[in-house]
């Protein structure tokens, strides 16, 4: 089976799932759905699924581990009917400083990535604005995904849903680390899902685990995007 059918197989199951987002008490992520599409990517251990925050009408961003070559990733949403669309991509580019190893080798790693789509997404979505995040323990973030809203179970995936976190300690000049008293977080398929503050795009997903170190709902990892803007408009300077 192609990569391709692979991806469109996958893509008709979350379309037709009628279930939640993120894990642990959330709420409807509609206030931000003009910002938030889902990046499909295809590798040898099969298809995979992700969020990402769209910043500019053909450009996306997502976590570096979301994606692969640009024939086999693609972007996805639904259009005004609810049908599911697939968008093909034109360009992929990750983090220079992304290391795909960096949980085993304990190394730090910029879990970030742009991919450009071919043709404009539609004119319901724009560009999130980027800004810096707040470094006080305790403030607040949005997390706006698409991921599942029961671990290891993919058909709870496909709706945008919205988790209100925390920054607790240890505050990081590369990492927000994100939790709730009530179990709230990102889970498998809100990888790349933007973290909100203000209404601004300040987050993208990396990692998430479960209170006790498995599932979700303990800790939400966020690579902070400011400090890396000018990688990003670079990289999109360079690709026009």
């Amino acid at each position: 089976m192609s990569g391709l059918r692979k991806l469109m197989i996958f893509v008709a199951l979350a379309a037709a799932s009628p279930a939640a987002a993120m894990v642990g008490p959330t709420s409807d992520g509609g206030a931000y759905a003009a910002h938030v599409v889902m990046a499909l990517a295809q590798s040898r251990g099969g298809a995979g699924f992700c969020s990402g925050a769209v910043i500019a009408p053909n450009i996306v961003l997502t976590a570096a581990h979301c994606v692969a070559a640009p024939a086999a990733t693609r972007i996805h949403f639904r259009d005004a009917a609810g049908k599911p669309v697939l968008m093909e991509v034109a360009r992929v580019a990750r983090h220079p400083g992304f290391r795909a190893d960096a949980v085993a080798a304990r190394a730090k790693s910029i879990d970030l990535a742009l991919i450009e789509t071919k043709d404009a997404l539609p004119s319901s979505f724009s560009a999130a604005q980027i800004g810096d995040a707040p470094a006080e323990v305790g403030a607040a973030f949005d997390v706006a995904g698409f991921g599942v809203a029961q671990p290891g179970v993919a058909s709870t995936s496909g709706v945008l849903r919205r988790a209100r976190l925390s920054l607790r300690a240890p505050l990081s000049n590369v990492l927000l680390w994100l939790a709730s008293d009530d179990g709230a977080g990102a889970c498998t398929g809100d990888s790349g899902a933007p973290v909100f503050s203000g209404g601004a795009l300040v987050g993208i997903v990396a990692f998430a685990q479960g209170q006790k170190g498995r599932g979700c709902g303990g800790l939400t990892q966020a690579v902070r995007v400011a400090p890396y803007r000018a990688w990003i408009e670079q990289t999109i300077a360079g690709w026009r």
